[in-house]
């Protein structure tokens, strides 16, 4: 059953259904995947069944981890949620690389509550170490179904991930460990080491019977930091510590441990060689966190846009309800739609609605692109040698052969039709060389992008939507638990490192050549785009990218007023506001992929749907809608940057700006009514030395008529992004929503 307001309309044409299944399926690319489909099914049941109960039934009342809450693990582990990080060899549901998988069932877990996400991608984020860079004695040991793992039970893999240290490090800097390593024996066998480590913040220490810690040398006979494994069942002290006592996320496992233990250093994450009497790491912990991080930071930012759309029905249901019982009949518009008939609640609802599609486009762009690159990154090597190509000495560094190929293949995608060499452009696409630098450049940029864009500007359009609920939204039992989403979003806006090292990891990534020219393919394509599609904001946003390219080529030459270089990476008020930019900008521009996606794919598969034109419309109008909002914020990011470091003139002897009222006298004889104008615009110094009342003369734009153009062309890029907003208003008031959540289920009695 469903409900909508009493007005008629065109379903042809209309929203007249909020987005099926079968429509995300498409846009989000896993229409053709059984397995990820069956996955979002079962990831489903657990959130909008067990996981929605435990809340209502006040699960997230108290910090412990009680039996309730521990009976979630085992629903998980019915439902497959604790083998998706593994591969089938060892009992995993999915082939291959597993970021969309994950991000997946996250995005269902978060839909209900984040801190079951939560729980979830922590499961992933302690075997992810393992899964990547593992030896296959700890892949067995520790992530397998043998008799002989040491880890896994009926539940799966259950460990736990630690990194952050105690206070004062708590979140600052990944590369500050205070876990330490020494050698304990070392006979004619193999090494044991004695590993000391205090944790802060640890996600899933209740149940966890394993823990991969992070530890710096304190012996000379080991070399650098490493990774280690320790498991409940070893020598020495196996604290799960104090529970922490946090304000969200209260379905998850989290407090501070605390390692004494004495472990074989087989334990070493990778495996290790041994030097000259020295243990050598094969791995330091700072290239596992890059290798972990890069994959579990996206299924981090799609859980919170998965808090935004899951927002949509239940502020809809409000706002047509909240009148309903006082005045207005049954039939009139204030009974039929209450609040909606206020223009003001449904632009601010599109708003909501636009960021979170913006956020769901950008998380699960970055996790097929993490996917597509692990598949290459697992035979780097062999691709790198068939192409007769030398290594770097530095892992992840690609040499520059590699780099002149993707280059010379980026340019060429990106030339217009009457200058690309067709024949060398078809067999660069076929390089694999060329492939795996262009999908490395790229996953490293989408994956700080989505965890800065999606919690930090996720956590404030969820503010908004708890406002739109009025003082339903400050209450326990507000529909679809948003004040709860709210909360956790604070939190989550912090996990993987703060927002700080996010903007760090894109200063850099972001300015590597073979991103930018890839970039300014994006940005030839988004016009491309806006030629087909013109009601997708794609020319607005094209034009937004062209905006930012010129400003970052600026900013990397310039100096500030006293001379001192801007683009630096200890400037950053310079930096950081960039890569806040960007990633508007690409939040954005996958937005607008994904309906093309749809709008182009769609008939294909979903040739029996009445809804999909009136979708594809009202999608477009919401990318439309958040191109503008994202163009808006780049050109003020940009304003500020390419004008803010000048100093601005000043009504001293040496004005070069300033025109004596004496030499205007003698002009005016010459050139009659030349002194009006020229008082008007205000640099005028009078003979008694009085001027305009303002700081200075007014500021010249030596240099940047470039940014000038580009500002004014853009401007004019707006037009019509108001109409869209409209346009998408109306669909709401239209729109026919369920009659009731379909969570928490109520085809059984709680408790």
């Amino acid at each position: 059953m469903t409900s909508g307001p009493a007005c008629s309309r065109d379903k042809g044409s209309h929203l007249s259904a909020l987005p099926s299944d079968e429509m995300r399926q498409v846009m989000w690319r896993f229409d053709d995947r059984r397995d990820l489909r069956q996955l979002v099914s079962a990831a489903r049941a657990v959130a909008r069944g067990p996981v929605a109960r435990l809340v209502v039934e006040g699960g997230r009342d108290t910090h412990e981890w009680t039996a309730r809450k521990d009976s979630l693990l085992d629903a998980f582990a019915d439902h497959g949620l604790t083998r998706v990080f593994v591969e089938p060899e060892y009992g995993g549901v999915t082939a291959g690389p597993t970021g969309l998988a994950t991000s997946l069932a996250a995005y269902e877990l978060a839909w209900v509550d984040g801190g079951a996400a939560t729980c979830f991608i922590a499961l992933g984020l302690a075997a992810q170490p393992l899964v990547e860079l593992g030896t296959e004695q700890q892949k067995r040991a520790f992530l397998g179904t043998g008799t002989g793992s040491a880890g896994v039970g009926r539940r799966g893999p259950c460990g736990a991930f630690c990194l952050t240290e105690p206070l004062p490090y708590t979140g600052v800097d990944t590369g500050m460990l205070s876990g330490k390593v020494r050698i304990a024996e070392w006979g004619d066998g193999e090494p044991v080491l004695h590993v000391r480590k205090q944790g802060r913040f640890t996600n899933n220490m209740d149940f966890a019977t394993f823990v991969t810690v992070a530890v710096a040398s304190d012996d000379p006979r080991i070399k650098g930091t490493c990774m280690v494994i320790l498991h409940q069942d070893d020598a020495g002290t196996f604290d799960r510590g104090a529970v922490t006592r946090k304000l969200a996320h209260q379905l998850a496992s989290t407090r501070d441990p605390v390692f004494d233990m004495r472990v074989p250093a087989s334990r070493i994450v990778g495996g290790y060689e041994v030097r000259d009497g020295v243990i050598v790491p094969h791995f330091g912990h700072a290239r596992i966190l890059e290798s972990v991080f890069a994959r579990t930071r996206v299924p981090a930012g799609v859980m919170t846009g998965a808090k935004l759309l899951s927002s949509i029905e239940p502020i809809i249901r409000y706002q047509r309800e909240r009148f309903r019982g006082g005045e207005g009949a049954p039939g009139t518009p204030r009974h039929e739609l209450g609040l909606q008939t206020k223009e003001d609640a449904v632009h601010k609802l599109v708003e909501i609605w636009a960021a979170g599609e913006a956020a769901c486009s950008l998380g699960f762009a970055a996790a097929r692109q993490l996917d597509a690159y692990a598949l290459l990154e697992r035979n780097q090597a062999a691709i790198f040698a068939k192409a007769e190509i030398k290594p770097t000495a530095v892992a992840h560094r690609v040499p520059r052969a590699a780099q002149q190929l993707a280059l010379e293949y980026l340019r060429l995608a990106a030339a217009a039709d009457d200058e690309r060499d067709d024949r060398r452009l078809a067999e660069l696409e076929g390089n694999e060389v060329v492939d795996f630098v262009v999908k490395q450049s790229a996953a490293k940029v989408l994956s700080p992008a989505t965890k800065l864009w999606n919690t930090g500007q996720g956590a404030s359009y969820l503010r908004q939507a708890v406002s739109l609920m009025g003082g339903y939204g400050i209450t326990q039992d507000c529909p679809g638990f948003l004040p709860q989403k709210w909360v956790d979003a604070q939190l989550e806006a912090t996990y993987e490192g703060p927002e700080s090292v996010q903007r760090r990891q894109l200063i850099v990534t972001m300015t590597s050549p073979v991103f930018l020219a890839q970039y300014r393919k994006w940005a030839a394509d988004m016009s491309r785009v806006s030629s087909d599609w013109p009601g997708t904001g794609a020319c607005t946003l094209a034009a937004a990218m062209d905006l930012w390219s010129w400003t970052l080529d600026h900013l990397r030459r310039a100096t500030d007023a006293d001379g001192r270089p801007l683009f630096r990476d200890k400037r950053q008020g310079a930096t950081f506001p960039m890569a806040d930019a960007l990633c508007w900008l690409l939040a954005s521009h996958f937005q607008i992929l994904d309906v093309v996606q749809l709008a182009t794919r769609g008939p294909q598969w979903l040739a029996d749907s009445p809804d999909l034109a009136g979708t594809v419309q009202f999608l477009g109008d919401l990318c439309h809608v958040q191109a503008a909002r994202a163009a808006g914020e780049v050109a003020r990011i940009c304003a500020e940057l390419v004008f803010g470091y000048g100093r601005h003139p000043s009504w001293d002897p040496s004005c070069e700006r300033c025109v004596s009222a004496a030499d205007l006298d003698d002009l005016e004889a010459w050139i009659p009514g030349i002194s009006t104008g020229v008082r008007l615009a205000g640099d005028v110094v009078e003979h008694d030395g009085s001027h305009a009342p303002k700081a200075g003369p007014c500021v010249t734009f030596a240099g940047l008529q470039g940014f000038l153009d580009r500002r004014g062309k853009l401007d004019g890029c707006l037009t019509g992004a108001h109409l869209a907003k409209d346009r998408a208003s109306r669909e709401l008031t239209l729109v026919a929503i369920p009659d009731r959540l379909d969570y928490p289920r109520e085809d059984r009695p709680l408790g």
